[in-house]
């Protein structure tokens, strides 16, 4: 079958499919390959054996961390199932008790995740790849696809540029291929994206290409599968980026060594950190991330192992595999639970262990990053396109051949999003379960009313373990490791940092509950995101927009407010829970603001490596022109436009101040 006849077969159900004549003197010869839609029904194949990748005690690694999770919640629900059987159950607190299980059950499961991480990180062993320190030059072309909807064209190409200057570096620039997949649909924004990319063309070492397609046929996925199906035959692998994404060349060569040594991986994810935050709230998110992410990641990956997530971004895929086996198929149905496949990257990575292919996480890479969302509101946009994805995957949990892992990994996506609903179904109940208790007592007793041990007390505590508990354990890591620590600015600084993010992010708990319980509520009521693009670099929120985004938390916090007049005894368990929501408006204004991000930084709170090492470089260079020294083997270095990178990966750049030729090993 050739190219055009099997895009045609893909693209069936959508007539009004055509692509665009703009841009096609900067596409290469199409080298076209078959990508089938894949099948959940009756005929779909079953899933192959494992990979060889698969660690070899990866079932006792599972069977601990299940029996760790299940025993950790038994024992927490001992005591409210033992308070609730001496008097009988109520309906209420039936309720309750089963709210209550379930919402433990995955905390236990994600913190155990996180002990785990924390112990492989420990005791350094983090990774079965083994990526050495001199990698050999590519053997193989390899595409970098960054894929466009609407977004800031000297921005995204920008950061296309940092990758191609950074490869161009390491000598192995002419092994990798830039791709610029845009799915603009906005004419003014596209003509920026062909002015930026002949900018970028005319200067880079790569070989760099646009493509433009006038409809944004099944968002991402199309756009990646339409590229696969047309030139994918000419690479053995592509690295899949964001328009917020940025990778040092170190990376990249290693995960194209990776995969050339592990000929049965389809897929290998690297742990992307958060660079570019201004505002307070970017910046929180920014050192969360970085500080405690890579022990949620570390604990992934172990129990995991051959069946691990897939991200959508910033990861190298085998296109021959992705091509056989990720093809996506068109839900029945209406939206938002038919159509098109919105959260397709986990059900690609289904899929692809479905035939056979490995799939893997990486915690130790570094040079990975991506930028985030500048305020509250943003963010909530950004989770609503997400959840509604994530929840979609409902009617794919029982589809055939799908490895029990990939399943679960379907389930607890979902789970990121429910688990907000199921805790505030649990307070609510809780509160109505004491109210019970205090209208039997006479009005004077009401205000010395025993708090009864039910799911209030015990959700509360849980929240403050499950913000805390990973929490601890990834500064704990961090601070054991003195080189580390060193890179957020000290000790001192880490825990002033961390002291600091832990309160914030106490105060965000209640609200970011309300926001995912009402995008839930959206989704079960059939209400469709769309898809918008995402602002990137947003401006301090107004408090008409506040106020008006916020009404849900506001009225949630009223409500409680107004419940606790029947439980009155409950106002200081009730007291960090409705003073955020109340607040919202005014946290979200705060937070969405560049100077408190700035203030914050001036303080030396919420400092990342990346910061660190960028205001080093800062102060070198200004010593470096009072004290001008003159070094002839920096020469070739200084007519190269370093800075952009350097604040990123300084091991990189000290490697290309030895002057790599192209022929050599890479560093």
């Amino acid at each position: 079958m050739d190219g055009t006849s099997n895009l045609a077969l893909r693209y069936e159900h959508d007539e009004a499919h055509a692509y665009a004549p703009l841009g096609e003197p900067w596409l290469p010869p199409e080298s076209p390959m078959e990508m089938p839609r894949q099948s959940f029904g009756a005929d779909a194949p079953k899933l192959a054996k494992a990979p060889v990748t698969s660690p070899a005690n990866i079932g006792a690694r599972r069977f601990m961390l299940f029996a760790a999770s299940w025993l950790l919640t038994a024992l927490i629900a001992a005591t409210p199932l033992q308070l609730y059987m001496r008097d009988g159950f109520t309906p209420l607190e039936g309720v309750a008790l089963v709210l209550f299980v379930v919402l433990v059950s995955a905390v236990s499961t994600w913190f155990c995740s996180a002990v785990a991480g924390f112990w492989v990180l420990k005791n350094r062993r983090e990774d079965i790849f083994d990526f050495p320190a001199i990698v050999p030059a590519p053997r193989v072309k390899t595409a970098l696809l960054m894929p466009l909807y609407n977004e800031d064209p000297a921005a995204t190409l920008g950061r296309l540029a940092k990758i191609e200057r950074s490869l161009s570096l390491l000598g192995v620039a002419h092994w990798f291929d830039l791709f610029v997949l845009s799915d603009t649909t906005n004419e003014a924004i596209a003509a920026q994206e062909r002015v930026q990319f002949s900018a970028l063309r005319a200067r880079s070492r790569c070989a760099t290409y646009y493509r433009r397609r006038p409809k944004n046929i099944e968002r991402k996925a199309g756009n990646i599968s339409d590229w696969t199906t047309r030139w994918g035959g000419a690479y053995e692998h592509m690295i899949i980026l964001d328009a917020d994404s940025v990778m040092s060349g170190e990376t990249v060569v290693k995960l194209v060594d990776a995969m050339e040594r592990h000929p049965g991986m389809g897929l290998l994810q690297t742990t992307p950190v958060i660079i570019g935050a201004e505002t307070l709230y970017a910046r929180a998110q920014q050192f969360s991330v970085r500080m405690f992410g890579k022990v949620a990641s570390a604990g992934l990956a172990w129990w995991t192992g051959a069946e691990s997530s897939y991200w959508g971004h910033n990861a190298i895929v085998r296109v021959k595999a992705f091509a056989a086996c990720s093809g996506l198929p068109v839900l029945p149905g209406k939206k938002p639970f038919g159509g098109h496949i919105l959260s397709h990257d986990v059900v690609e990575a289904a899929l692809l262990r479905r035939g056979g292919w490995a799939v893997h996480v990486t915690p130790v890479l570094d040079g990975s990053t991506e930028e985030t969302p500048p305020s509250m509101i943003e963010f909530m946009k950004r989770d609503r396109r997400w959840a509604q994805g994530n929840l979609q995957h409902l009617g794919l949990l029982f589809a055939p051949g799908l490895h029990p892992i990939s399943r679960l990994q379907l389930f607890f996506g979902m789970l990121c999003y429910l688990v907000s609903p199921i805790w505030l179904l649990s307070l609510i109940v809780g509160l109505g379960i004491q109210a019970q208790i205090t209208l039997t007592m006479p009005d004077y007793w009401r205000l010395l009313a025993p708090v009864k041990y039910d799911p209030i007390i015990w959700a509360s505590l849980l929240t403050v373990v499950m913000l805390i508990g990973p929490k601890i354990l990834g500064l704990a890591l961090t601070l054991s490791r003195p080189e580390e620590s060193a890179k957020f600015g000290g000790r001192l600084a880490i825990l002033k940092s961390a002291a600091f993010e832990t309160a914030y992010s106490a105060v965000m708990a209640p609200v970011m509950m309300v926001g995912h319980s009402r995008i839930v509520f959206e989704v079960l009521m059939g209400r469709d995101a769309g898809w918008s693009t995402q602002t990137r670099d947003g401006e301090t929120l107004s408090y008409k927009d506040a106020f008006r985004a916020h009404r849900w938390e506001i009225n949630t916090g009223l409500l409680f407010a107004s419940m606790l007049i029947l439980a009155p005894q409950l106002t200081l368990w009730f007291a960090p829970i409705i003073l955020p929501l109340i607040a919202s408006p005014f946290i979200a204004v705060a937070t969405s603001r560049k100077d408190l991000g700035a203030w914050a930084g001036r303080l030396g709170l919420l400092v990342t490596p990346e910061e660190v090492t960028e205001r080093s470089e800062a102060l070198g260079a200004q010593i470096h022109q009072l004290f001008p020294v003159v070094d002839d083997r920096r020469a070739p270095v200084m007519d190269l436009d370093l800075p952009e990178t350097s604040v990123f990966w300084p091991n990189l750049i000290a490697t290309q101040r030895r002057a790599v030729p192209a022929s050599a090993t890479v560093h």
